[in-house]
């Protein structure tokens, strides 16, 4: 299984939730912590993420980065 992870640029993070909804790996959740405009920023709770990239393509604001690991030869 390929593994990755995600990256928020947070303070331009809406907390719309699209990027919950869209992960196959159910790793997302919405933080605890607010950003500078009030809202709660989207988080990987679970690292579980496979760098599907499903996130960043659903992100209206384009705040996620999806990196995945090199596989081993």
């Amino acid at each position: 299984m390929a593994k990755g992870y995600v990256e928020f640029d947070e303070e331009f993070c809406k907390g719309c939730e699209l990027c919950i909804k869209a992960c196959p790996a159910e790793t997302l959740i919405l933080s605890k912590r607010m950003n500078i405009k009030g809202y709660r920023v989207a988080e990987d709770a679970h690292g579980k993420c496979t760098g599907c990239a499903s996130c960043a393509l659903v992100c209206p604001d384009a705040v996620i980065t999806v990196y995945r690991e090199k596989k081993a030869v």
